[in-house]
């Protein structure tokens, strides 16, 4: 399976010293640290094209070379390799990739590669905005934490679609006829694409059509506010697993199961405490009553949650009673 991934129209560098190479690379793709094997050459060759918020890059640094980095915050980096091999050292552990493979670099993971001297590789650079805009847009859950991959190495055959993707994307981006809003198209197609290929931590579950409404469970939480509710409850009642329960809150009420549930029995306290026709005389009685069984826990949320203790609310209640 071949791909020519950028023609000549995207050449910056052919023929140069691989610190050229390397230079262009920390300004427009990630910062990173060179190292040669033995003296430096001049066969090292970089295409490049940017392609809406993408960056295309195909490269050789003509001589077996070391790529170390810290990490690159909110930069995805999907290395494909065309010819030659790479070593992807992690921790503890290292990856060998021969032509043929694919391998996605996660944001802020220590970067550490070294490549054979005829290797070549095309990578493509991928903001972090695009996978969190992609799970919002197809309804997805992402946890809290940022999109993340697993550390393993596809073949080329593996992802076919993805590869004539990106051959088209760099057709296009190399046209001249692609408008900005055609490339921010492709973008989302790629990032798509990519999340349903590959192996990661975002769910890609809906709840299904024939499930409760969130209405319905917010209603449910209220009714039985006064007890122990778990995230099984609801998942049994609305007839939905668990991640696409928690993809549901996530989506309605920005938060989870676990947390929209105690929010709802602070608000049930806030009210009594506050209420001068409460019968309720201590705040420990109204705590209990609503589950809170913890609490010194207890005053810690309702203070986060209101600004205030649970015995000021009920102080003020005295008082203007």
């Amino acid at each position: 399976m071949s791909f020519q991934f950028l023609n000549q129209q995207s050449n910056v560098f052919s023929g140069v010293s691989p610190f050229e190479v390397s230079d262009f690379v920390n300004r427009h793709v990630g910062s990173h640290g060179l190292s040669l094997a033995k003296r430096c050459n001049t066969s090292a060759s970089l295409n490049h094209r940017k392609a809406g918020s993408l960056d295309l890059c195909r490269l050789s640094y003509g001589a077996q070379a070391r790529i170390v980095s810290e990490g690159l915050p909110d930069i995805y980096h999907v290395q494909f390799i065309l010819r030659g091999h790479c070593r992807y050292d992690m921790h503890r552990d290292s990856v060998s990739l021969s032509a043929g493979h694919v391998l996605l670099i996660n944001p802020d993971e220590p970067v550490d590669l070294t490549y054979s001297e005829d290797c070549e590789k095309f990578i493509v650079k991928v903001p972090s905005t695009l996978f969190n805009d992609a799970c919002i847009e197809h309804r997805w859950f992402k946890p809290k934490e940022c999109v993340k991959f697993n550390q393993v190495p596809y073949k080329f055959d593996e992802i076919a679609s993805l590869l004539h993707l990106l051959n088209l994307l760099c057709e296009e981006a190399e046209s001249g006829m692609a408008t900005p809003q055609m490339l921010q198209h492709y973008n989302r197609v790629v990032a798509s694409k990519l999340i349903t290929l590959l192996k990661h931590n975002v769910t890609l579950e809906t709840p299904s059509l024939q499930s409760v409404s969130f209405e319905r469970l917010v209603q449910y939480v209220e009714d039985n506010i006064k007890r122990d509710i778990t995230a099984e409850e609801l998942a049994q009642y609305s007839h939905l697993s668990l991640r696409s329960l928690y993809l549901l809150f996530e989506k309605n009420a920005k938060t989870t199961p676990k947390n929209f549930i105690r929010q709802k029995k602070l608000e049930q306290v806030y009210a009594t405490l506050t209420d001068p026709s409460s019968r309720m005389a201590n705040v420990t009685a109204v705590a209990l009553e609503y589950g809170f069984s913890h609490l010194g826990r207890f005053s810690e949320f309702y203070k986060a949650t209101f600004g205030m203790l649970p015995s000021e609310s009920l102080k003020e209640r005295q008082f203007s009673a």
